[in-house]
């Protein structure tokens, strides 16, 4: 297909914007231009329309640019307009086939707790019981734990309360019995940035789970891997775990999360 035609110097000025908005803050204008790859003379004309239009402003003491109220507002309009879910399944086809053509799922926090929205099941998959719409618990799924780690304290406390006391119930010796033990799983995770389940939920299936983020730093969304242990690589750093944290911190990126 043949390339359409544009007009090159906005594309030779977007890279001055580029440079700033993944900057760790104002910039000298040797510094900039350097960065963008062009003359300190060259980057100053564009600044002067950029900061006209207030895509930059220029800080009148230490002569340092940043970007502009117009730069934000369309960030803003932008991050406005995203879906994460809507996103994430647009990849979802291309990640099954990094990770070698494994179930993958994607979850969300519902009014119950972390909910499956969306199942892309590959076709030699391991046919598993579960469904969009299923809740799935804290501390026995590879979801859950993901979820568990990275909301707030005080709202996953007390469920987490609940469900080990249901555990100690059941008699189960594969989850956490104490809150104690339950923190310290979530801590692990949150340092793995990632959760994992071996055999907990359900028998002879492994599951990742990696964390979605949006600008403000809050969990949006999980995306889910699963798989038999026969064919399914469980180690940290694998085959699956690998590419799937890839694609949330991709993600997280588009959404407008930044570490």
């Amino acid at each position: 297909m043949k390339e359409r035609a544009g007009i090159q110097s906005v594309e030779v000025g977007f890279a001055l914007l580029e440079v700033l908005s993944k900057g760790p803050g104002p910039l000298m204008l040797r510094d900039l231009a350097a960065a963008a790859g062009m003359s300190a003379a060259k980057a100053h004309r564009y600044l002067v329309s950029f900061q006209r239009l207030q895509l930059v402003v220029q800080d009148a003491g230490s002569t340092r640019y940043d970007l502009g109220p117009a730069a934000l507002k369309l960030g803003l309009a932008s991050l406005s307009r995203l879906d994460a879910v809507k996103l994430a399944r647009e990849r979802i086809v291309g990640l099954m086939e990094q990770i070698g053509g494994h179930t993958l799922a994607l979850a969300v926090w519902g009014n119950h707790g972390p909910t499956i929205v969306h199942w892309e099941e590959s076709p030699q998959a391991v046919t598993v019981n579960l469904r969009l719409g299923d809740v799935m618990p804290l501390l026995s799924s590879a979801t859950g734990r993901c979820f568990a780690a990275w909301l707030s304290k005080e709202a996953i406390t007390p469920l987490l309360k609940e469900e080990i006391a249901r555990a100690q119930k059941q008699g189960r010796g594969d989850v956490p019995g104490t809150l104690t033990e339950a923190r310290a799983l979530l801590d692990e995770v949150r340092q793995r940035g990632a959760a994992r389940v071996v055999d907990t939920l359900l028998p002879g299936i492994v599951g990742f789970c990696a964390p979605v983020f949006d600008s403000d730093g809050h969990i949006v969304l999980g995306i889910v891997a699963l798989g038999p242990s026969g064919t399914f690589d469980p180690a940290w750093g694998g085959a699956v775990d690998r590419p799937l944290r890839a694609a949330a911190r991709q993600l997280s990126s588009d959404l407008g999360y930044r570490t």
